[in-house]
């Protein structure tokens, strides 16, 4: 995928949010199920072993999906999406962090997380 603008990149968010709600659903179970797994855990009422083995291959198609989007997946916990863009001509990442409602910042892309500025 080329760049976003910041209405493509926007609809493509909205377009991967229920993916994300299930990947972050996922990903909450599978890190109950293996806490219950290691010794010591506590049992949990969404199974064992079988389970968390379901619940990961799950996350890792779904991370996939994301990636095969052509949007730049930097974190997984919490999630955090980067769309390449150009904003007056300088090269940026359309950036969304987990939480966030809607695409809403920009940062320089050789700024990364730190440079992170709210979009106009």
């Amino acid at each position: 995928m080329g760049l976003y603008t910041v209405t493509e990149a926007r609809a493509a968010l909205d377009r991967l949010r229920p993916l994300l709600d299930e990947l972050v659903a996922v990903r909450a179970d599978a890190a109950e199920l293996a806490a219950a797994l290691a010794p010591g855990g506590l049992g949990t009422e969404l199974g064992g072993l079988p389970e968390w083995k379901a619940r990961s291959a799950r996350f890792d198609e779904l991370v996939t999906e994301v990636q095969q989007s052509g949007v730049h997946l930097k974190g997984v916990a919490p999630l955090l999406l980067d769309f390449p863009a150009e904003l007056d001509g300088v090269p940026v990442l359309l950036c969304w962090l987990e939480g966030d409602r809607e695409l809403a910042w920009y940062h320089r892309a050789d700024l990364g997380f730190a440079g992170r500025r709210p979009l106009a």
